[in-house]
């Protein structure tokens, strides 16, 4: 098993992923593992450190989450934060109570000792708390470090066990120099070096390809997304003219889309099969309204166009798949407590019988960190900026049953409002921007007559990994363009709305 420097057991907290990207971005290696995760699995790991995250229960509840106790007597350095604050405090002795005032948003963390883990931050910083319960007595042993108004006990210690603990959370944007203090835990508490880059993964993982696919040939599944892109490239520094790459029209694309990723990895020297599953696909979908039924539909299709097309070579035995870390917690419960969110279509919707060998060598890190490698590995900004587009496509961009007349009247209104955002400067200063076909009509008055047609819903979001986003505030004469553009050359739509909902509670894609 791989090493890894610090592990993040997860207790649920919609925050654990950013714990990750936070140490990742301070060049340390870490990974998210079960709250129940195995102790010999936690040993194999060989880590430095141990990171308990925050949760939702309360850890006196009687269906509280707790990790394996043999956790607590590795010997190696622990940090608990909120959720993990309160198991620590109670495994060593301590009390736990519900708070008597809840405390949420940001408070002013005052040091009482100077400790390793604040050196190079100011007292008085800002953080961000997010808790219900409290501390009310800290173990033996263990001493406070800081406080703010509302906690006596905001940071506690155990400089002997090399056991911290903190209330509010260090990972999240609103705590001011919150990555400085993870940042702290790994380097002078773990002793933990920033030696993890983009240019050390992406030399480890074309080791690891060329050592596991040998001679034989890999079929890579392309869109011309920054995933797909990203992973043939790094297919081809690793095995060369092994790689066989695939497109597949799968007839839920945008427009365009076949012709320019035709030219895209034909100045690349890249020799593309391109697929037209287009009928396949749309029969399948016909009458299909379930999201979670079309996300399984289309990725068994996927793979039984990829089966069809590996019998016509000789040697394929493996398919490259784009799967990212965020599609893998998203689509099965790695995260411990934490909820299936939806399959992804090469995660939850790959079928039993497959018979490829999977290799997905960005499954370990998130979109930011694809965006890096990418520029690592020599591909044009241009095509690493691209805006994300989900591997079931348009389908899930259509609310209810999938079907030609649809898919144009969203194709074209897709190019509307990406044109508005590109002549604007909005497209590079947004992580996504699509639109959504509704399936919902409504009254509308054009050239004094009444109209009864569909409404489109923009969507534009701000992000960094894609496991949170905002809403974009995006100038209101630009959204007024892009609905009267809309409006007036798309038929079929009579009406244009803004979703205003960050994720979560929502999430990024309708479906």
């Amino acid at each position: 098993m791989k090493h890894v420097p610090i592990v993040v057991l997860d207790f649920g907290s919609q925050y654990t992923q950013i714990i990750a990207r936070k140490l990742r971005e301070s060049g340390v290696y870490s990974e998210i593992v079960p709250y129940n995760e195995k102790i010999e699995d936690i040993k194999a790991r060989t880590p430095k450190g141990i990171i308990l995250s925050g949760g939702p229960a309360s850890v006196y509840a009687k269906d509280s989450y707790h990790p394996d106790e043999e956790v607590y007597k590795l010997g190696i350095p622990m940090l608990g934060i909120c959720y993990g604050m309160q198991l620590i405090s109670q495994y060593y002795g301590g009390s736990v109570i519900p708070a008597d005032h809840q405390e949420y948003g940001k408070a002013k963390l005052n040091f009482e000792k100077e400790n390793p883990i604040f050196k190079n931050t100011q007292d008085g910083q800002i953080v961000w708390m997010s808790h219900g319960d409290k501390v009310e007595n800290i173990p033996a042993g263990f001493e406070k470090i800081a406080t703010s108004e509302n906690s006596p006990y905001a940071a506690i210690a155990n400089v002997e066990k090399n056991v911290y603990a903190f209330q509010f959370h260090p990972e999240v944007y609103h705590s001011d120099e919150g990555s400085k203090l993870l940042k702290n835990f790994a380097k002078y508490i773990c002793d933990c070096e920033s030696t993890w880059n983009m240019g050390g993964f992406a030399k480890e993982q074309i080791a690891k390809i060329k050592a596991q696919v040998g001679s034989k040939k890999v079929l890579c599944g392309v869109s011309g997304g920054v995933d797909s892109s990203v992973v043939a490239t790094l297919l081809a520094e690793a095995i060369g003219d092994q790689l066989v790459p695939v497109f597949v029209d799968n007839g839920l694309l945008r427009a365009n889309e076949r012709e320019q990723v035709q030219a895209m990895f034909k100045t690349r020297g890249v020799p593309l099969i391109t697929v037209d599953a287009s009928e396949m696909f749309l029969s399948r979908l016909e009458g299909i309204t379930d999201p979670e039924r079309k996300r399984k539909i289309i990725g068994e299709t996927f793979i039984e166009v990829f089966d069809i097309e590996a019998k016509k070579h000789d040697g394929i035995e493996f398919l490259a798949q784009g799967t990212l870390y965020t599609d893998v917690i998203e689509s099965v419960s790695v995260k411990g407590p934490s909820k299936t969110i939806k399959s992804h279509h090469n995660v939850g919707g790959l079928p039993d019988w497959m018979t490829f060998e999977l290799i997905e060598p960005l499954r370990e890190i998130f979109k930011d960190e694809v965006r890096l490698l990418g520029l690592e590995l020599g591909l044009p900004r241009d095509m690493i900026g691209r805006h994300p587009f989900p591997g079931p496509g348009l389908a899930i961009r259509i609310m209810g049953d999938v079907n030609s007349p649809d898919l144009e009247i969203l194709r074209k209104a897709d190019v509307v409002m990406l044109d508005v955002l590109r002549a604007t400067g909005y497209y590079d200063k947004t992580w996504q921007a699509f639109t959504v076909l509704l399936n919902v009509k409504s009254v509308g008055v054009m050239g004094d007559n009444r109209t009864y047609d569909n409404t489109v819903c923009v969507r534009i979001v701000n992000a960094t990994d894609g496991m949170t986003a905002t809403f974009a505030y995006i100038p209101h004469d630009i959204l007024e363009t892009i609905s009267r553009r809309i409006i007036n050359e798309v038929e079929g739509i009579n009406r244009v709305v803004y979703d205003i909902s960050s994720k979560p509670p929502a999430t990024i894609e309708w479906e």
